[in-house]
């Protein structure tokens, strides 16, 4: 399909990998559909996509954003925070000048995470769609921060007020307080965190639409039942369920080299018998201590395991542990986890539950031992052990605790993969995705009615 003269959409994914891969498949579908797309991506990760896939590829452009942030400095929350907020945004309008002069910009597309584009899209008087690239129903909890507070849930910090698990909104699992998407690390860094939230919520105001990448209403049990339709309106504001997007595109590389050496590995393992490990890029803050437990769970098991943990992480390992487990083990930096989890080898995915491995679980119809960290994963988690019963939760983590789990998982889950095969045709079956392409076309068609391109 030829770019000249097509209308353009441009997207600004928050620059991690969970954040990067949904909305390039976004981009691809919209270049299916006849737009344009142009990825922005800070320089510091724009080098690692292009040189696996070139500057365009699949009708999806990359372009590069200055950042501020040398090569040396750590790309951790809070310095990427502080580029966002202070450097890229007039870099930004730069582009959408650039790019939009000719009247051929009709949205920019902004995860909610990197919310200072759209004041920049403001700024610029180019419409604004919302992506939120998780579980819809952790949109509606961070959505409900003012309601919280005014309720007396937590504090105007963010601070939970009560104890015990708490049901903060109707119709979701129970949480334990500490277990809110703001509360990841120590009390100044939630404080902040939480600010974080506060601002994205002050500039969703002026966007026009949200694109969740979340299934569609009914598909899976207690995901938002209280919504009329699967095209929603939120306090004036059209959210359109276009998830999930797992499907295979030549446009979603990994931020990391893969070891593909682990298929092979897999393909001498007995069926179904492999424990895979991965906490993507959160494994380090489980800590030292709770890495030595996890990895004394695993060998306890007997049973062979696929890990994915890089080598900076690996002090909390026990001394000569490699060397121990050698035989029906393999620890890689990262792996091609699509391809893994399709395994027939693999047997159960232990897993941080962050949303994109949830789907490509469900995807691969594997069980799921749970081990959330942070963030949103607290609420996957209990869509996956206490809604869908796809998975269980660790506990406390202990070597007890992870052996125990992967015992009860590998060798009484029926009734669970039962339920985890029927969950993947609900959510991802024929009629799931064509609905999902109908919302995406809807979507679009908002934007023919409203004449922002013909």
């Amino acid at each position: 399909m030829k770019h000249e003269g097509m209308p353009r959409i441009i997207l600004v994914p928050y620059p991690a990998q969970g954040h990067v891969t949904p909305l390039l498949q976004l981009a691809s579908s919209f270049h299916v559909h006849g737009l344009q797309p142009l990825v922005v991506l800070p320089d510091f990760i724009y080098g690692r996509i292009v040189s696996k896939i070139g500057a365009a590829s699949g009708g999806v452009v990359f372009v590069s954003l200055p950042s501020g942030l040398g090569p040396d400095e750590p790309k951790d929350f809070f310095n990427i925070g502080y580029a966002m907020e202070h450097h890229m945004p007039s870099h930004f309008e730069d582009v959408l000048l650039s790019h939009g002069n000719d009247g051929r910009v009709v949205c920019v597309v902004v995860d909610l995470l990197a919310s200072w584009a759209i004041d920049v899209a403001r700024r610029c008087g180019i419409p604004a769609a919302g992506f939120w690239p998780a579980m819809v129903a952790t949109y509606h909890l961070i959505r409900a921060i003012p309601d919280l507070i005014r309720i007396g849930l937590i504090s105007e910090h963010g601070t939970p007020l009560q104890k015990g698990l708490v049901r903060f909104l109707p119709r979701q699992p129970m949480l334990n307080p500490h277990e809110l998407p703001w509360l990841v690390g120590n009390s100044a860094s939630a404080k902040l965190r939480f600010a974080f939230w506060l601002r994205t919520l002050q500039r969703s105001r002026s966007m026009k639409w949200l694109l969740v990448n979340s299934f569609p209403k009914g598909a899976a049990v207690g995901d938002d039942e209280d919504d009329d339709d699967d095209i929603s309106t939120l306090q004036h504001l059209p959210i359109f369920r276009i998830g999930p997007l797992i499907r295979p595109s030549k446009t979603s590389p990994t931020l990391w080299e893969e070891d593909r050496s682990c298929l092979e590995w897999l393909n001498e393992q007995p069926g179904s018998s492999v424990i895979y490990v991965s906490f993507g890029s959160w494994v380090k803050p489980i800590g030292d201590e709770k890495i030595n437990q996890l990895a004394l769970g695993l060998e306890a098991t007997q049973r062979p395991f696929l890990w994915v943990l890089a080598p900076v992480w690996r002090a909390g390992l026990p001394t000569g542990y490699l060397d121990r487990v050698k035989d029906r083990c393999m620890v890689a930096y990262w792996v091609p986890q699509k391809e893994v989890l399709a395994h027939e080898a693999v047997g159960c995915y232990l897993t941080h539950c962050g949303w994109n491995s949830t789907m490509e679980a469900i995807q691969a119809q594997k069980r799921l031992l749970c081990y959330p960290v942070s963030g949103d994963q607290f609420v996957n988690c209990r869509y996956i052990v206490k809604v869908w019963g796809i998975g269980e939760e660790i506990g406390g983590g202990t070597q007890h605790d992870v052996e125990e789990g992967v015992r009860r998982l590998m060798e009484g889950g029926g009734d669970m993969q039962r339920r985890v095969e029927e969950l993947k045709e609900r959510v991802m079956g024929e009629e799931a995705s064509n609905g999902a392409t109908s919302r995406l076309i809807a979507f679009l068609d908002v934007l023919h009615n409203r004449k922002v391109f013909v």
